[in-house]
């Protein structure tokens, strides 16, 4: 597949993309940073400069046209409210309506354990900007008409990954998972129909991925 990163230089961008392109995807990570070109390079992607925050969306149908999927894992990283739904609302939401529009049908979303309504945190919680944004722009892309698949990890740790899941895992209830898990998960479920229109919440855990996504 040629797959199109967004986020490349976060932590498990830079986990997955050598993963993806040993399995022989051809891989553009997009940074903001100029100077994070070379980090990205390294991997064995192809750095491609550009603000997903500042991009429109012509401008994201120009970058995805000829590309196969699309996997999301950028975030303002949390501060700012009005930068954390520039980012992590708007400008996904309008790299969903470009990919779209550039025939990029496969779209893999990193989220969180707690992007939904039923785990919602006080208004007063200055984590709750970051939720809203998160399930305004999962929720977009379940309507989008893409063949998606929404990944839930909960709290993230820099630990080497089992290679393994917890199925159960709930918004603070069992989801502790190490980003290099999540770029393994991301990995198995790019080309994989089971976990088509599926919203996949996730900790460490000791089940096998490939049974896990039988049981989805």
């Amino acid at each position: 597949m040629r797959v199109t990163l967004f986020g490349g230089h976060g932590k498990i961008a830079l986990l997955l993309a050598p993963l993806l392109v040993d399995a022989g995807h051809e891989v553009t990570s997009v940074v903001r940073n100029p100077d994070h070109v070379a980090d990205v390079e390294a991997t064995g992607a192809t750095a491609l400069v550009s603000s997903v925050e500042d991009a429109d969306e012509a401008g994201l149908v120009a970058q995805l046209t000829g590309q196969d999927a699309v996997v999301w894992s950028a975030g303002a990283g949390g501060g700012d409210p009005a930068r954390t739904f520039a980012v992590d609302r708007d400008a996904a939401i309008r790299s969903m309506d470009a990919a779209a529009a550039a025939g990029a049908n496969r779209y893999v979303m990193v989220s969180f354990s707690g992007s939904t309504p039923d785990a919602l945190v006080p208004e007063d919680n200055p984590f709750r900007h970051y939720q809203d944004a998160k399930i305004a722009a999962d929720d977009h892309l379940r309507a989008s008409g893409l063949d998606w698949t929404v990944l839930g990890p909960g709290a993230l740790t820099l630990e080497p990954s089992g290679g393994t899941v917890n199925p159960d895992a709930r918004f603070n209830d069992g989801d502790v998972t190490s980003r290099a898990l999540v770029a393994e998960v991301a990995l198995a479920v790019l080309a994989d129909e089971r976990s088509y229109g599926k919203t996949l919440v996730f900790g460490d855990g000791d089940v096998a991925v490939d049974a896990w996504l039988d049981q989805v």
